[in-house]
């Protein structure tokens, strides 16, 4: 079985950090590029950033570019997200999602809860 777990949400105050985790287990993680996505009830959903393979590059969303940071360890089949000075438009479900080198259908894991408040 295909699986993406997602860790690391919470309650954070703004201008604070927080590091998402995303566990892959049932794939050969480094035959897939992986991304971050989120979304809120008022919004649709977004990318937030993306990195290929090996790791070699990434891409980000404007609004995120110079505080948030993608990363994958594939030895231990596992992407983050270092987010920093965080701001209350960032509050929302986080979203782990990976695809095939060679395309396909886009896997999901089940997200978990951001929320960036005073």
């Amino acid at each position: 079985q295909v699986q993406l777990v997602e860790s690391g949400g919470g309650l954070v105050q703004p201008g604070g950090s927080l590091r998402l985790s995303c566990a892959a287990s049932g794939l050969t993680f480094s035959s897939y590029s992986m991304s971050w996505y989120r979304q809120t009830p008022a919004k649709a959903r977004e990318l937030v950033a993306d990195i290929t393979r090996a790791g070699g590059s990434t891409n980000y969303a404007e609004s995120v570019k110079g505080r948030f940071t993608i990363s994958r360890d594939n030895a231990k089949n596992t992407v983050f997200l270092q987010m920093n000075s965080l701001k209350p438009e960032d509050t929302a479900v986080y979203y782990c999602s990976a695809l095939h080198w060679y395309g396909g259908t886009r896997l999901w894991g089940q997200g978990t809860q951001v929320t960036v408040s005073s």
